[in-house]
């Protein structure tokens, strides 16, 4: 975000992938996508999932020092709900083993819920990208279910490669298995595309708006993805769920609070003021076009009088 506000400020704009800065950006989110990929091959996803919840509290916190924030009472009021609500979901989440092997992998990939699961989410992913390619609908709710959606094949992937290499260091060598490499096919392309629509949300709307969203989004999807895939719950208490899912629900008022009532961000962009050109009887204005690096265009009446002079 950070980047795109010094890119806006610029005379001459350059894509975002040519700044420094965004490249440092992306970098260290990979060093911190290394730490969550290792938590999946020992912790289930319900747990791993909804721990994200740190970087809402952390993006609050940052943006004070680097897009210039406020600071205010309902952020701090919101980081305690999140975290109470992280402490209640990590202490009733399910307890199963996580020693995935390739071959549970592959009967899981088979199974009716999954496929089923899987059918309604290639449809709905398929619905949001005709709105969002055909009638360019850039709304932050399109944008950030369809990382949602991919983030839910993401978790599936991730914990089932992150589980295999760790058993093959282990000793119980799965790299042999052609799942394996599917699986890590599977991860990058959605993580690629993830990239690509939340890049999009962030060069849009506020990070302070994106960020406890896409968690929200991104939950649901990991933990729904989780419990159909890897049968997480399967066979935990009543009381075990219902106070996992207060803790989620905690969690998810503790990020709305936080990003309660940010202000969208308008950039100011200079006008140059034409009233004293020579030659010229239009005292108006032209606005910059923010589209090229020229200094855009005076109104047709004046095209067809400097034409006459």
């Amino acid at each position: 975000k950070c980047t795109h506000l010094r890119l806006a400020c610029q005379t001459e704009l350059k894509p975002y992938y040519t700044s420094k800065l965004w490249w440092c950006g992306i970098t260290l989110l990979g060093l911190g996508e290394l730490g969550n990929f290792a938590a999946y091959g020992f912790a289930p996803i319900a747990v791993v999932a909804p721990l994200g919840c740190v970087s809402v509290i952390g993006s609050a916190f940052i943006s004070v020092f680097f897009l210039k924030k406020t600071m205010r009472i309902a952020d701090i009021l919101g980081g305690t709900l999140t975290v109470t609500g992280t402490y209640l979901l990590v202490t009733f989440a399910p307890n199963v083993p996580q020693e995935l092997t390739a071959r549970q992998v592959q009967n899981y990939l088979v199974s009716w819920p999954f496929l089923v699961y899987s059918i309604l989410e290639i449809l709905i992913f398929c619905i949001l990208l005709y709105f969002y390619k055909r009638k360019a609908v850039k709304h932050i709710v399109v944008l950030l279910m369809m990382v949602a959606l991919l983030a839910s094949m993401t978790v599936i992937a991730v914990k089932a490669v992150s589980s295999m290499i760790t058993l093959s260091v282990k000793g119980k060598m799965q790299l042999t298995y052609s799942i394996f490499y599917i699986m890590v096919a599977l991860m990058a392309s959605s993580c690629a595309f993830q990239v690509k629509f939340l890049n999009e949300a962030m060069h849009l709307y506020e990070a302070t708006a994106v960020v406890p969203i896409n968690f929200v989004f991104f939950t649901t999807s990991a933990v729904i993805s989780g419990v159909i895939f890897y049968r997480e719950f399967q066979s935990a208490a009543f009381l075990s769920v219902f106070m996992f899912l207060f803790g989620c629900l905690l969690s998810f008022l503790g990020v709305f609070i936080i990003a309660r009532n940010k202000k969208e961000e308008h950039l100011q962009i200079p006008f140059i003021d034409c009233g004293h050109i020579p030659g010229h009887k239009l005292t108006g204005k032209i606005q910059l076009d923010s589209h090229s690096s020229c200094y855009g265009t005076l109104n047709k009446e004046d095209d067809s009088m400097k034409s006459q002079n």
